[in-house]
């Protein structure tokens, strides 16, 4: 590399690692920012409440150290740390004046909210699959979904997923960037930091763009490969209740994915839903705000162990405070 030339890469870095981000937010709804504040708060009280006591109660009730709930617990942790990584700077940004974050600061919040919606989309499909086995080969399932499965399978989605944020990471942070940024959005995604980048975004671009479409493909293929056997196998049985059953121990994760995938693929795969920027945010928010709230109620309200367990532990906390 020439003086010169390692003279100007040099000024770049230096501008790169000075540039901040001015995270716009919902500051255009002067009269909203206290109304939303309390909305997200309780939203993100909910959702920090709902996953980690869902990961308790999976811990204290024996009956539920199960394949199924060893997914949800690692859904409910996903969930969480999502949830951590996004609502509190929103929270923030909507009570102060300065919603600035630093160049460093706006890749790390982009790196570990990457690992964790990648995370989230293979265990969806990883859990998927669970009920698949469950449904069609029930006699094997204790065989097939043996620990030691089940421990590869969520070890996998969460290596893939790093594998994915470190590779957008690394080429984002090929890009130049050029004194103050505003990024019409709450939070750094890919998109909106490229958009805001001196550099040619086209190797970027390609990436995510690639890497993001195999993803989704790849994981509702698992799933709807998994569902069509499911309900090939729900149709053949003979007895009513039985149908009734199978449907009911599929429903809540049918409902879990159909709001994940129907959410992201209205934000990236309808046309004209990028040209609008508050359809982008209102999207952004479902999936990085109100997804991580949604999964434990959908997975609670709808199955009797796990209210049942509830119902355990607050009877005998009442019983604690009596004695």
């Amino acid at each position: 590399m020439s003086h010169s030339s390692a003279s100007v890469f040099r000024i770049q870095s230096n501008q790169t690692a000075e540039a901040t981000f001015t995270l716009l937010g919902f500051s255009e709804y002067a009269d909203l920012q206290v109304p939303l504040f309390l909305v997200f708060l309780t939203i993100y009280t909910v959702t920090v409440l709902g996953n980690l006591g869902m990961i308790v109660i999976i811990r204290v009730n024996p009956k539920l150290h199960t394949p199924m709930y060893f997914f949800l617990s690692h859904l409910s942790l996903v969930d969480f740390c999502y949830s951590t990584t996004v609502t509190p700077k929103l929270l923030e940004n909507l009570v102060v004046e300065d919603r600035t974050i630093s160049f460093m600061g706006c890749i790390m919040q982009f790196f570990f909210a990457c690992i964790f919606v990648v995370t989230e989309t293979f265990m969806l499909a990883v859990m998927a699959y669970d009920r698949f086995v469950a449904v069609c080969n029930p006699l094997l399932y204790t065989v097939v979904m043996s620990q030691k499965l089940c421990s590869l399978l969520v070890a996998a989605s969460y290596s893939w997923s790093i594998a994915c944020s470190l590779t957008y990471t690394y080429f984002l942070l090929t890009l130049t960037f050029c004194g103050t940024n505003v990024i019409n959005n709450f939070v750094c995604e890919h998109a909106a930091i490229v958009a805001v980048s001196c550099s040619d975004p086209y190797i970027n671009q390609k990436i995510i763009l690639v890497s993001a479409t195999f993803n989704e493909s790849s994981s509702l293929m698992i799933v709807l490969t998994s569902y069509v056997f499911i309900f090939i196998t729900i149709m053949k049985m003979p007895s009513r209740g039985g149908r009734h059953k199978a449907f009911s121990t599929c429903a809540s994760h049918m409902t879990a994915i159909a709001i994940f995938h129907g959410t992201i693929l209205f934000l990236y795969c309808v046309p004209n839903s990028k040209n609008s920027w508050l359809m982008v945010k209102v999207a952004s928010v479902f999936y990085t705000v109100i997804i991580p709230m949604l999964n434990p109620l959908i997975y609670s309200l709808r199955n009797k162990e796990v209210k049942d367990t509830v119902r355990k532990l607050v009877n005998s906390k009442v019983l604690c405070h009596k004695t």
